[in-house]
């Protein structure tokens, strides 16, 4: 059976593209470049964290779920709040969890999640070339255990991002305005 795809809340007034995968995957220049194009708020997840969260994954110790839900309500509510003064946003955030990117979902904003996607090992050489972030490299392997596959959820796409910064943000925005700013047009059409 093909993968149906869909937004979540449809009918709400105020667009969320939230950017997710592993730390390495791009999430962040994703996210900038796609808020940057639409005239959209920026956010990153990482700002959410709590500064023990940040220490201990600067120490190499991943976050266990009960450490990650605080996190996650902080965006869902800040959400909240921007859909009542319709800030369109985008949002880099690993979306590890299910439980997670539903907690985002519950925030009540035209949402759709872009996954960005790719093997293990060029993850790993992306994140030790990186400078200046406080994840520590060795957590590679735990991003990846902890991810629970998201493909098969309606309103996530997944983008392949072996290619080329460019190429990444033309597929993105390709899906953004299929699925997120034309979707009236199609229930009209």
């Amino acid at each position: 059976m093909p993968h149906v795809t869909a937004i979540t809340n449809p009918d709400a007034n105020t667009n969320l593209i939230i950017v997710m995968g592993v730390s390495g995957s791009g999430k962040s220049s994703l996210a900038k470049a796609l808020a940057d194009h639409y005239g959209y708020e920026y956010l990153d997840g990482d700002d959410f964290h709590s500064q023990e969260s940040r220490d201990r994954m600067a120490k190499g110790l991943p976050l266990t779920d009960a450490m990650r839900l605080p996190w996650v309500i902080r965006m869902r509510d800040y959400f909240r709040n921007a859909a009542r003064n319709h800030q369109h946003s985008t949002l880099a955030f690993s979306g590890l969890k299910r439980a997670h990117r539903d907690e985002l979902r519950k925030a009540g904003l035209k949402t759709i999640f872009l996954f960005l996607h790719s093997d293990k090992d060029t993850i790993q050489t992306r994140v030790n070339k990186r400078a200046g972030h406080f994840m520590a490299p060795s957590l590679v392997d735990s991003q990846f255990e902890s991810l629970e596959d998201p493909s098969h959820e309606t309103d996530v796409y997944t983008i392949d991002v072996n290619a080329p910064l460019d190429q990444v943000l033309a597929l993105a925005i390709h899906v953004v305005d299929r699925e997120l700013h034309h979707q009236m047009d199609a229930l009209l059409a």
